[in-house]
């Protein structure tokens, strides 16, 4: 612990913008207790194909790409904190919406083309509502946390992604337990939706109770408001120091996307691309159906998925716990040998029809990996890697590279599976090969350093 820092104040201004964390995570799993009620009542229903189902399962994720390329102009626009408020908005917005698509132009009970168009509106409202939630939120934590904790912090909006993760499987279980198919068909899916409009409420009203970024107030000229931010996370001496050493980065530099060279742009698209690549939101929204597939029972699957939500939770704190002493890269790459061999061992038993309790283990083991690793590091990365100047616009490529690839992988997996199960998980044990590599030639180790300092780095690095 460092002289003069009020842990205590920077942990609930975390705490407030991990709610846009655990939305982001319960808006994106939601759908994993939901999708085939989905399907029977809105796909099926018409006669349509598979890709309908994989394109409506993942319509929240155009949102989410759209959401995070726009992250940028809005956050350095207008701030990262009104930002968060809109996102909060769009999330209770859909909340409502997804439930009851038929509310203004149809009848309940009606299904049709027009309806299923109208439910992916909703969903895509939500989704530019998490766009935007996962490329400000890490941003806001990186900028008002002090360097020794910083890592720490940001990891916690991925504990609360994952939380968020934990609690719609429970709460998509217990709608769903002792009820009929045909009533969670019927009416279960919408309950499931329109529970996210409480916590996104929630977040809503509380960020009216936090302060705007040190480093966003620096950047619009408004220092004071600045150091009075500084001060009561960092005390009087250290504040003064910090806000020096963000204004000299702000004052003299011009700004330009690429006037830092292109290195760093490319290694956070790389990292948002790998992981999404290793396939784990695959894992994510189609859990019950994996479990179901493996020849569990309906309510077996649904609480073998909350197992490994379980899971999740516990490995994401082992994170949070280590970050900030082992570092980043050394987490990262035992990550990805970790997820290797989860998903090369899934593939194996795939080919050989071979299904069990290892399959299980072995989703526990890629599961954990990822979320000991990959899941909350490049989130932290991505918030701290970008200079000061150009870190909304950056974050907002990083983000929305991201997205991208979480709706191509998520999309391609029904077709993909159809074709060769082995094959498919084979493919995600490739990428988190690959993605060591990666990490090991090209992403610097940023733990401990200020954001001013790893400013420095690139400038060094874009001069030699």
């Amino acid at each position: 612990m460092k002289d003069g820092q009020n842990k205590l104040y920077v942990t609930g201004l975390t705490l407030v913008a991990t709610l846009g964390g655990l939305l982001f995570g319960y808006d994106t799993a939601v759908i994993s207790g939901a999708e085939k009620s989905i399907q029977a009542y809105l796909i099926d229903s018409q006669g349509l194909s598979a890709f309908i189902h994989g394109a409506t399962t993942s319509s929240a994720l155009i949102g989410c790409i759209i959401g995070g390329a726009i992250s940028g102009l809005l956050s350095s626009r207008f701030g990262r904190k009104h930002s968060l408020m809109l996102a909060a908005f769009l999330f209770f917005l859909s909340a409502l919406g997804s439930a009851f698509p038929e509310t203004l132009f149809f009848n309940e009970g009606e299904p049709s083309i027009a309806l299923l168009m109208v439910f992916n509106v909703y969903r895509v409202v939500g989704g530019i509502g998490v766009g935007l939630a996962s490329a400000i939120s890490p941003v806001y934590i990186g900028e008002i946390a002090p360097a020794n904790i910083r890592g720490r912090l940001v990891s916690i909006n991925q504990f609360a992604i994952i939380f968020g993760m934990l609690v719609v499987y429970f709460v998509n279980w217990g709608i769903a337990n002792g009820q009929t198919l045909e009533w969670i068909n019927a009416v279960g899916w919408r309950y499931m939706f329109l529970s996210e409009a409480v916590p996104a409420a929630l977040f809503g009203v509380l960020l009216f109770f936090v302060p705007e970024t040190p480093r966003y107030l620096a950047l619009t000229n408004r220092h004071d408001e600045a150091l009075k931010v500084l001060t009561k996370i960092n005390g009087a001496e250290v504040a003064k120091g910090i806000l020096s050493d963000i204004r000299s980065t702000v004052e003299h530099h011009s700004g330009k996307l690429w006037s830092y060279g292109k290195l760093v742009i490319i290694i956070g698209i790389l990292l948002s691309v790998f992981q999404q690549f290793v396939g784990i939101n695959v894992a994510l929204y189609y859990a019950p159906r994996i479990f179901e597939s493996m020849g569990a029972a309906k309510d077996a699957s649904m609480m073998q998925t909350v197992v490994m939500g379980l899971v999740n939770v516990v490995f994401t704190v082992v994170a949070i716990a280590t970050v900030d002493k082992l570092g980043r890269k050394p987490l990262l790459i035992v990550g990805s040998i970790g997820m290797a061999v989860g998903m090369f061992a899934i593939s194996a038993l795939s080919f050989f029809n071979v299904i069990g309790i290892a399959t299980l283990i072995f989703i526990i083991v890629y599961t954990a990996s990822f979320m000991m690793s990959w899941g909350p590091i490049c989130w932290v990365l991505i918030s701290e890697i970008f200079p000061n100047k150009i870190r909304g616009r950056a974050v907002a490529i990083a983000v929305a590279a991201q997205w991208t690839a979480n709706y191509f992988i998520s999309s391609t997996y029904p077709a993909m599976m159809e074709f060769s199960g082995g094959m498919t998980y084979g493919f995600y044990g490739l990428m988190a090969v690959l993605s060591a590599l990666f990490v090991w030639k090209m992403v610097p180790e940023t733990k401990g350093k200020t954001l001013e300092e790893m400013e420095a780095l690139w400038k060094k690095s874009s001069q030699g």
